[in-house]
């Protein structure tokens, strides 16, 4: 192929080299499994084209949240999304499945969101519920979000206690886990200070919210 002609969902030997790892391998759903469940929730999910696609569309969440079956502590992750309409995910990291509770009341959330559909309200409340922001703590400092329709990339790095949010190149969010600010956001938050992000690993979750979302080229590369 042409050198300006990527291949998606592949590693190159650089980034083999380098320690990276495909979490989704552009044709099945090998490696994920429904949050709380042993199969994949296959009504909900599907695999077009080279990209993962969250098919509901009715708001009625059917098809339910995924996760990875491998586990991760700190990493480096990317991965490309595209916005519809209303569309309303996640990426979430170290999860860890608690009983009666669901996947965004556990672990941290990368919000991937059509801004515009959710914005007005959200922002009338004061929240932090847009693309690039940790869900309902940190709101970005910058918003590079393209269009619906244009693929976005996302990254998120762990690095023990330090998490750093990026979009399309941009730092948007940096913060620390358990420091006195942190503990206070949590508690001023609509999330149970008990249940939500104590697990220093965990598997990276994608979020159905009754919404389309589509995903590819999801890699990770492990810190240590």
């Amino acid at each position: 192929a042409p050198p300006d002609v990527i291949a998606h969902n592949t590693l190159s030997a650089a980034e083999a080299a380098a320690g990276w790892e495909l979490l989704f391998d552009g044709t099945s759903t090998a490696g994920w499994r429904g949050y709380g469940r042993d199969d994949f929730p296959a009504g909900g999910w599907t695999v077009e084209g080279g990209e993962l696609v969250g098919l509901s569309t009715t708001g009625d969440m059917d098809g339910g949240d995924i996760v990875t079956t491998a586990e991760f502590a700190d990493f480096e992750l990317v991965f490309d999304f595209k916005l519809g309409p209303a569309t309303n995910s996640g990426v979430f990291y170290r999860v860890q499945e608690q009983d009666g509770a669901g996947l965004w009341e556990v672990a941290p959330e990368y919000q991937v969101l059509d801004d515009t559909a959710y914005f007005a309200p959200d922002a009338a409340e004061g929240r932090t519920h847009r693309t690039g922001d940790n869900y309902d703590l940190h709101e970005a400092t910058t918003r590079p979000t393209r269009g619906l329709g244009e693929w976005n990339t996302g990254r998120i790095v762990v690095d023990g206690s330090r998490v750093e949010h990026w979009l399309n190149g941009e730092l948007t969010v940096g913060y620390e886990y358990y420091t006195e600010e942190w503990e206070a956001l949590v508690e001023a938050s609509k999330f149970d200070p008990e249940r939500y992000a104590r697990t220093e690993t965990g598997a990276i979750g994608l979020q159905d919210h009754g919404t389309p979302v589509w995903y590819r080229n999801i890699k990770i590369r492990p810190i240590r």
